[in-house]
């Protein structure tokens, strides 16, 4: 390849790069929301908390820094830091010195994966080197390499998770979801953050721990020490996104968030499937005027778990619930490799048992 073209393949990349960075900054500096009865850092945490949630802020991506984020969306660089060290403090971001700060790329698992990789490969080398002396020639090794595959496979360990979550009936609905990607024998079951918090056991033994990125700091407090974990995303459920989209144009829409940290994300939420639509207020569920907020709208869209205010929502009107489901390719990318790697590697641990 000429030269030139190798520069010229450089100065896309970094383009790209670039307009990258130039949209996610532009996108949380218009997401914050003076407005909300919220304090700003509490938003931007909650924006790149959930960005990352639902896979908008990808692995590896970089973030703007201190000092640009701050400038572009008016706050103070001590509440930028201050947010950067609380979600450096979680795991969900780090700081890599001299490039900059970036979303948690999960390095770590994959030098697992590969140390683990390399070490069968090693006795890999030494079952054929072992298997010459005696004799035996790499196909009849192989053969029997290829039958105990089989017979693993034949009979899979059972895999059993449990998704820790806000609310009991969202969470059982993330793990229908999952149980439709795992075999006959796996088991999935749920439970809380606020159950773990108030003392609960797991309701089952817990070869895997599923749960929010932003949340998985304080589930790995409150579960037995070692019990391996597994963030997963998610994204608007698609009854959510088809009701959005057919919402009257002239309709007021009030939305309600739970969770204060939220509130700034929620909007812009709705707004992406509403883009027909410029009449929208926020609140939140504590806010002593709720009842009177209610009766003015014409559409209510409520976070899961706030299902109580729908007594105080006139009849007649339209309530739609925004509702999250489980990310496929995140169940497929990250969830579904790990069962796996955890049910290929029992039988190591039994051996080693013996």
């Amino acid at each position: 390849m000429r030269k030139s073209s190798i520069v010229a393949a450089g100065d896309r990349s970094t383009r790209i790069e670039q307009d990258a960075q130039e949209r996610i900054l532009a996108n949380l500096a218009a997401a914050l929301d003076r407005t909300l009865p919220v304090p700003l850092g509490v938003q931007l945490r909650g924006l790149i908390e959930f960005g990352i949630g639902l896979g908008e802020l990808q692995p590896g991506q970089r973030l703007p820094s201190v000092r640009e984020l701050a400038e572009r969306a008016g706050i103070a660089p001590m509440t930028v830091a201050g947010v950067y060290r609380e979600l450096r403090r979680s795991g969900l971001i780090e700081a890599k010195p001299g490039a900059g700060t970036y979303v948690s790329d999960g390095h770590s698992r994959d030098g697992l994966r590969s140390t683990a990789m390399r070490k069968i490969q090693r006795r890999i080398d030494a079952l054929f080197n072992e298997a010459e002396e005696l004799g035996l020639s790499p196909t009849v090794v192989a053969s029997l390499v290829n039958a105990r595959a089989a017979r693993g496979r034949s009979q899979p360990r059972p895999v059993h998770i449990v998704i820790v979550g806000h609310f009991l009936d969202t969470t059982q609905q993330y793990a229908d979801r999952i149980r439709e990607h795992l075999g006959p024998a796996d088991s999935i079951a749920v439970t809380t953050l606020s159950a773990l918090q108030a003392g609960e056991p797991l309701p089952q033994p817990c070869d895997l721990c599923v749960t929010f990125p932003h949340r998985r700091s304080d589930v790995e407090s409150l579960v037995p020490p070692g019990t391996p974990m597994a963030n997963l995303s998610f994204i608007p459920a698609e009854e959510t996104r088809a009701k959005l989209a057919v919402i009257d144009p002239m309709a007021r829409i009030g939305i309600v968030s739970i969770f204060p940290e939220f509130m700034a994300l929620m909007k812009p939420g709705v707004l992406r499937f509403t883009p027909h639509v410029s009449d929208v207020e926020v609140r939140l569920i504590t806010e002593p005027d709720l009842k009177d907020f209610l009766k003015t709208l014409d559409v209510l869209v409520y976070a899961s778990g706030a299902e109580p205010i729908l007594r105080d929502f006139p009849e007649g009107r339209q309530a739609i619930e925004f509702r999250y489901d489980p990310d496929p390719h995140a169940v497929r990318q990250v969830l579904l490799p790990e069962i796996e790697r955890l049910r290929s590697a029992s039988p190591a641990k039994e051996e080693a048992s013996e």
